[in-house]
């Protein structure tokens, strides 16, 4: 069996694409509009488990005060503060860390920053608008 036409050896192809930092990490940029896979941000996740754990270590009992679960930890009780901020954030963009279907925007860096408590204010910061309508 024979084909009609040689197949090059060499073949080229041209992916449009930029590297950007994000997080202390460098990642693959893809043009507007194209679909890009996401892995879910395990250092954001890791933060969220934290911050419901200590929250439950405060809730039972077990620590009275944040500074006493703070030097457990051996953490400053400013992060500890912080992380346990996250524990206030919107169940659907809970959800949808946890998906890893966030917008790039969303990393820990920025979460740990004050943000609202109302769960529609932290989807508009968060650029989640039209993508993940949270449930009232």
């Amino acid at each position: 069996m024979t084909r009609g036409s040689t197949i090059p050896e060499i073949v080229t192809l041209h992916v449009p694409f930029r590297v950007v930092k994000r997080g202390g990490r460098k990642e693959m940029q893809l043009p507007e509009g194209t679909a890009q896979p996401r892995k879910p941000d395990n250092s954001l996740i890791k933060a969220m488990a934290r911050a419901f754990r200590w929250k439950r270590l405060l809730e039972s009992g077990e620590f009275t005060t944040v500074a006493e679960l703070a030097e457990r930890e051996g953490i400053g009780s400013s992060y500890v503060t912080r992380v346990l901020r996250l524990t206030m954030i919107a169940p659907d963009i809970v959800e949808t860390i946890l998906d890893g279907n966030q917008v790039p925007e969303v990393t820990l860096a920025r979460v740990l920053e004050p943000f609202p408590t109302d769960w529609e204010q932290q989807c508009s910061i968060w650029m989640l608008n039209d993508r993940h309508a949270v449930n009232k």
